[in-house]
């Protein structure tokens, strides 16, 4: 009795406080993550109709493959696999380009839109910590994205794999030498390491720094994200005629220095994983990167605790 009239009689912030500690850390994240998911539909629903538009078109060009296979039946195994290997390969680059996208945008309007639309009042009023609302919003390009795409890549190119047999057997081509030196799950791994390491973790200050402008912004918040960094290269480049922090970004933005693609590759997923994980994993890029991601995210929860609706 004397406990609940000690509830009944604690003010608004001491209620939330002790509502707060009543649910662990963890779970508070997970719904978080789970209201980010449910009020920011794209975040799932732009893969899907990635995912839906490049299968009709790479099912398309799988119907020209046994034409093309036969075009360079002189040409050496590895240009064969990698013309049979091409809508398998495209479906994956445009999935990835299309959940890119998603994640900047995302990132730009994750704090900027609850201010537009004044539901931070009503956020704000939840045991739940400025802190754990950014972090759950960062994890959305940083972790969900990356994972979401690499389930909805694989099960897209496993049908554009089915569909690109199925037209090669039915034509009659021998497709042996193209397939010859293909692994479906090595590629997935590859697939794999190259979303959650590039698009996860080197991709990180990208995501961080469009996280800080939504949270500051109180108008066209597409403008301070591009603007600073357009000026302080034109800056840099007319003072000092350098362009570091253009080579910064076109390094960060090329998935690091590491090995490059094999000659004659072309643009297959195994371009798309360099570098190396120990290279990768011990490159100062890499750790300059989350640095800069941390500290944007710090000011991103600062400047949240301070800003009001719009």
């Amino acid at each position: 009795m004397n406990s609940a009239s000690n509830v009944v009689n604690e003010t608004p912030a001491q209620a939330t406080a002790i509502a707060a500690g009543a649910i662990s850390w963890s779970r508070r994240m997970y719904w978080c993550v789970r209201r980010e998911l449910w009020e920011s539909k794209s975040v799932w629903i732009a893969p899907a109709v990635a995912a839906a538009v490049t299968l009709v078109a790479c099912s398309i060009s799988a119907m020209r493959l046994p034409e093309r296979l036969r075009t360079a039946a002189a040409a050496d195994p590895m240009r064969q696999m990698n013309i049979a290997e091409g809508p398998f390969d495209l479906a994956g680059l445009l999935i990835m380009g299309v959940t890119f996208l998603v994640a900047l945008f995302y990132s730009l309007d994750a704090l900027y839109g609850e201010r537009r639309d004044r539901s931070i009042l009503f956020f704000k009023s939840l045991p739940v910590s400025d802190l754990t609302t950014v972090l759950a919003k960062a994890s959305i390009p940083m972790l969900v994205l990356p994972l979401l795409t690499f389930g909805v890549t694989m099960a897209t190119q496993t049908v554009v794999l089915l569909v690109s047999r199925a037209a090669l057997a039915g034509s009659g081509v021998d497709a042996g030498a193209a397939w010859r030196h293909f692994s479906f799950w090595h590629s997935q791994g590859m697939l794999l390491y190259h979303l959650v390491a590039i698009h996860g973790l080197l991709y990180s200050p990208f995501y961080g720094w469009l996280l800080l402008v939504s949270a500051w912004a109180r108008r066209l918040p597409i403008l301070w994200a591009t603007l600073p960094p357009l000026a302080v290269g034109l800056f840099e480049k007319i003072a000092f005629n350098s362009s570091f922090l253009a080579g910064w970004l076109a390094n960060a933005l090329g998935g690091g220095s590491g090995r490059t693609a094999s000659a004659g590759s072309g643009m297959s997923m195994d371009s798309l994983t360099s570098p190396w994980p120990g290279d990768f994993l011990s490159s100062p890029q890499l750790w300059i990167n989350l640095l800069a991601a941390a500290l944007f995210l710090f000011l991103a929860v600062e400047l949240r605790k301070r800003r009001g609706p719009i």
